[in-house]
Formats: structure tokens, C-alpha cells, sequence
């Protein structure tokens, strides 16, 4: 049987993770790592999806397609240090 499942943006998460990020002084780390660490976040996308055979999440299937794309790990980065200027 083949469906369709409703999955949010991945951005649409993004509040929430710079929240978690931020509670547990990580952010400026992230956003680091998001800027510089081109080929680990691939591997770190490639990681979670071998890893959805495991656990079903749509969050971690949002953040492999962030990390996936250098675009939107960039974008991302970009989120948390604009998040971190507004603070």
C-alpha cells in the first residue's frame, strides 16, 4: 500500500532545536560546526538515515534533510546566530 505521510518543513523545527541547543549552551558549538563541518554533517545525515530503520522521528528525518543540504545546514547556522543576536 503505497501513502503519503505528512511531514512539517524542516525548518519548521528549527525554533525548537536552537531552544534545546541554547538550554543546554550548544548553539554557538552547532553553529560553528554547521558553518565548517561540510562533509561531517553529510555524514551526520547519512548516520540518521541508516538510523530511521531504528527510530521513527520525523524530527531526525528533518535534520538529516537539513544536514544533508550544505544550503540549509548553512541556513540553519545562520539561524542560530541570528537567534543568539536577538538575545
Amino acid at each position: 500500500m503505497l501513502y503519503s505521510h505528512y511531514m512539517k518543513s524542516p525548518r519548521e523545527y528549527w525554533p525548537r532545536w536552537a531552544e534545546t541547543l541554547r538550554r543546554y549552551k550548544l548553539h554557538e558549538l552547532a553553529a560553528m560546526l554547521l558553518e565548517a563541518g561540510t562533509p561531517f554533517a553529510l555524514l551526520g545525515a547519512q548516520a540518521l538515515y541508516f538510523g530511521r530503520g531504528l527510530i521513527v522521528s520525523d524530527q531526525l528525518t528533518a535534520l538529516a534533510q537539513t544536514l544533508e543540504e550544505d544550503k540549509e545546514a548553512r541556513a540553519f547556522a545562520s539561524f542560530l546566530v541570528e537567534e543568539r543576536a536577538s538575545l
